[in-house]
Formats: C-alpha cells, structure tokens, sequence
C-alpha cells in the first residue's frame, strides 16, 4: 500500500457532472513501474519502482529520476514506522528467469536521501518465500501499519494472494507467523484501513504490454485483516471478487499498484502507474488521482476539467461571483406570465457579457454569493496553467470570468477579489482538490507559513473569504456545475 500523510492546502468543489480524470497528470520524468508508497523524507517525496530505479519530486507534481535502492528485484513498497523506513521488494518469480521461486526481502534506513548522514540501508532478510514448485509467488510486497500492528500482502494471478504479520520494531516476521490466503486471481495488492474495515485493493488484467495492457484495479474489504474479503455483491475475493475502483481513463492505459496519500484536510489521492501513457510513448508512469468514497467503499474521483461553470457553495447553495450592480433582461410582461396558452412563443436571448460588465467597475471587483441566473459575471472560467507547477496529481488553475481576463485573487488581509487581467502571479493561482465526498475545496498557492491550511470558505450565506479549512463542515465544500 502506498500511503502517506503530510500538510495540505485548499478548499473543495463538488462536480456536478460525470468528466474523466484530465489527461495530463504530473510533470517532469515520471517514469516508473510497480511504483512503492509514497512518502516525505526530509522535506522531498520518494517512490521506489522495478529494478532499482526511483523518483524524487518537490511537491508531488513534479518528478524526476531519483536515487537507487539497493537489492534490486521487483515492485518495493515503503512505510515509515518511527524513525524507520521499511523497505520490502521481491527477488525472483513473476515467471520470469526465476519461474516462480521467490523471496521477499526486507531492510530499513532512516533516510532515504543520500546525502543525508542518516541514510544507509541494513539489511533484515526474507520475511516470506516461495520454492517454485508450490502454487504461490512472492512478490508485490506491500505493507499496512495500523493500530500498532504491522501487515504484509503478496502474491499474484499464480496462486492466491497471502497475507503476513510482521514485528513493527524490527521488521522481521513475527514468530510462528503463517500466511493465510486471501485472495485470488490478481497481483499488486494493497490494504487501508478505515471505520472498522480493512480494505484489501488488487490489480486484475494483463501487464507489460503497453498500450494492450489491461490492468485495472479491485478492491474487497473484511473487519479482519485476515478475512474473509468480499466485495460490494458479496462475492469473496477468494473466488476472484472485487469491486472496481479504477481502470482506463483518456489517455492514460493499465492502471495498477494502488497507493494510499492521506493529506491534511480530509483530502485523500492515489498513486499507481498507468503501463502506457499514450501521450509519453506509451511508457510506464507514475499516476495520481483524487480518492473518493461511496457507501463505504473506494473509488477513483477526478480533477476538474478544464471549462466554464457556475462555483456553487455546498454550505447555502448560492454561486460566486462578481459584486456588481443586477442589470435586467429585458421582456415583454405581456408574452410571459400574463399570455394566453394559445399564444406564439419566441426565445428570449441570454445577457451578454458586454450587457452584463457594462456596470463593473475598471479596477479590481470583490466577490460574494447570490442567487444563481446564469449570468456573465457568475459564470468561471477554470484552465490549468503551463509550468504554474502542482501539487499531488493537481495542476494550479486560474480562475477567471468567461471571455475575460478578470482573475479570481487572494488578498494580503485573507479576502478574495478579482482583478482586472491574469498575470500568473501566485496570488492568482488554485489548488483545486477533489474530498473523498467527491466535493471540491479551493486554496491559493500564495498562502504559506502559518497561513498554509487557507481555503475558499463561505461566512454566512452570503460572504467568501480565505479562512482555515474544516473537513468537517460544509463552509469550504464548493461544486462545479456546467451552466
């Protein structure tokens, strides 16, 4: 399982149509494959893939070739137990030159920066194995720490899925341990743990063939660690369940290797790889992706597509938008509600926005929330920004008024206006994160330091400002709805 937890900022939207995942995700090199958690060492994020190699990034969005495990092997995973990095990874099987004998093998390190003087791997041993002969493959590691405890699945399509326990403060298996079997028909495995639940996510489909992959991921849950898993129909893992959490989406193919990122703010995200991204020669990469739930069980969310929307406050319902003067449409009284059934009828034209901005005033306008009439200036215009950067599978936005430049800005004193044109100035630019209750929070990126948990929130019915992010209520929630 790929998890981690680390500081968030923003404030949350909630969509009000179907869209897939926006095409282009994450930035730089992201090429990996069977990529491991996720996790901050030392101020930078670190995943580790097959053979040896890794990726280091800054922020989440932002990826480059990182430093080399040693051990080599397939498919690693990492989890921070202390001040110890565990690290679990596969020598042999997968059918490959070594059939299906395999070990999975363990070390730790205090650090995963080279050059810090903590780093240095030692060397645990083989926690689990497999002879080749038996109906099992020990590879694809991945770990679940929760309530003190310290879990590790493996396996793949060639035998079940199996499940260990492992000493948190040495990492070694805990005495007289036996893998109990607890699935079947898949590989990449993964758990998390959440209301009593544990989840155990695995990967279905084909592998390694590119843009012909067909890697996709499931999921089953138990309220033990140890099973019996079902499904969302109550069909059990063990005779090849699972409800699907993410497959195909634009063009990104073969989604696999489930991770876990938990931020601050109820704000929750997936790593995996896609086997082709289409847009990238088809090469294996790193993906992340907003995590939702429904009716208790994992699903993939999605970014917000570029386009134009009404932003509707999930705390009073009423749109953003500019604090200007109400200007009429024009219409005949006597062909509306005062005609006769009888009557002909003829379309009434929408404001335009030179009819609508003719009141606004030159400079910079605040914001505020009223009743939606689908006029100009409540209508936003949302697009990623080139080389603005990201954070965790999101790019920064601007936010302007359709068919304008008039920018949605934060303020020095914590409001919100907007200002005449667009200059990509960090004031100007959003975070947009999908919550696990697929509505949207809002963050600019110029808040740090003390101030790095503001978001969009709505005061009272009528009035938005910049203000610290409660998952818990509804006053930072927004969505986005096609007008």
């Amino acid at each position: 399982m790929k998890r981690l937890a680390t500081a968030a900022i923003g404030l949350c939207l909630c969509l009000g149509f179907h869209a897939s995942p926006a095409a282009a995700q994450l930035e730089g090199e992201p090429f990996i494959h069977d990529p491991s958690t996720i996790v901050l060492s030392d101020g930078r994020y670190y995943t580790f893939g097959t053979r040896g190699g890794g990726l280091v990034s800054e922020d989440g969005w932002t990826w480059h070739g990182g430093p080399e495990r040693p051990g080599g092997g397939v498919a690693p995973d990492v989890v921070k137990i202390g001040d110890r990095y565990y690290m679990s990874y596969a020598i042999g099987g997968g059918g490959m030159s070594g059939g299906h004998a395999s070990q999975v093998r363990m070390m730790w390190t205090r650090s995963l920066d080279p050059k810090s003087p903590d780093f240095g791997f030692h060397d645990i041993g083989v926690v689990a194995s497999s002879d080749g002969v038996e109906m099992a493959d020990a590879i694809d590691p991945a770990f679940l720490y929760v309530e003190g405890r310290l879990w590790l699945t493996y396996g793949t399509y060639f035998g079940p899925i199996r499940i260990i326990e492992l000493d948190p403060s040495t990492g070694q298996r805990v005495a007289r341990n036996q893998p109990v079997d607890v699935a079947i028909d898949m590989e990449a495995t993964a758990m998390m743990y959440r209301d009593g639940w544990y989840y155990l996510l695995g990967t279905h489909g084909t592998c390694c063939d590119g843009p012909n992959s067909t890697y996709h991921i499931r999921v089953g849950r138990s309220r033990s660690p140890l099973g019996p898993y079902v499904d969302h129909m109550g069909v059990p893992l063990l005779r090849g369940g699972g409800k699907l959490v993410v497959n195909a989406r634009g063009r990104n193919i073969g989604p696999g290797h489930f991770g876990l990122i938990e931020l601050d703010g109820g704000v929750e995200k997936f790593s995996m790889h896609y086997e082709a991204d289409m847009n990238r020669s088809g090469r294996s990469v790193l993906g992340i992706e907003p995590l939702l739930w429904k009716d208790g069980w994992p699903v993939a969310g999605e970014n917000v597509r570029p386009g134009t929307y009404e932003i509707q406050s999930e705390r009073s319902g009423y749109a953003l938008g500019l604090a200007t003067d109400f200007v009429r449409i024009a219409f005949d009284v006597r062909r509306s509600f005062m005609a006769k059934p009888g009557e002909p009828v003829s379309p009434i034209p929408d404001q335009t926005l030179a009819e609508d901005s003719a009141v606004w005033p030159q400079e910079r306008i605040r914001v505020d929330l009223a009743d939606y009439m689908v006029r100009p200036h409540q209508l936003w215009t949302l697009e990623p920004v080139p080389g603005a950067g990201g954070y965790f599978g999101s790019p920064y936005y601007k936010i302007v008024i359709a068919g304008t430049g008039r920018a949605l800005a934060a303020t020095p004193s914590d409001t919100v206006e907007t200002v005449p044109a667009f200059t990509g100035a960090a004031e100007q630019l959003w975070r947009i994160d999908q919550l696990t209750d697929g509505t949207y929070r809002i963050a600019p990126k110029s808040a740090t330091g003390a101030k790095k948990d503001l978001a969009l929130v709505a005061i009272g019915a009528s009035t938005p400002t910049l203000a610290s992010f409660d998952p818990k209520s509804p006053a930072g929630r927004w969505s986005f709805r096609q007008p």
